[in-house]
């Protein structure tokens, strides 16, 4: 796995996206790898991974490294083919 080597271009806005119960406000930190050092399909027992890896089985995201870490409140996975506009 690659590390992302620029920050995610969102880093820093506010976005809406669906984690599960319509639209909400989304934060972008940055990408997942850049924020853990590692991919997400590896970092054992993360709340935030564990919840992105439910998501994706159910919704078939991709289970590839373009995952953003961000908050709606907690903290959240979410596959930049989620990201809606910067508001």
């Amino acid at each position: 796995m690659s590390i992302h080597p620029q920050p995610h271009p969102l880093a820093g806005k506010t976005v809406a996206v669906d984690l599960g119960g319509g639209l909400v406000d989304y934060t972008v930190e940055d990408w997942w790898d850049r924020v853990a050092g590692m991919s997400w399909t590896v970092a054992r027992e993360n709340p935030a991974c564990l919840k992105y890896a439910v998501r994706a089985a159910v919704g078939r995201l991709p289970l590839d490294d373009e995952v953003v870490y961000g908050k709606s409140g907690l903290g959240h996975l979410v596959h930049v083919s989620e990201l809606g506009g910067a508001r």
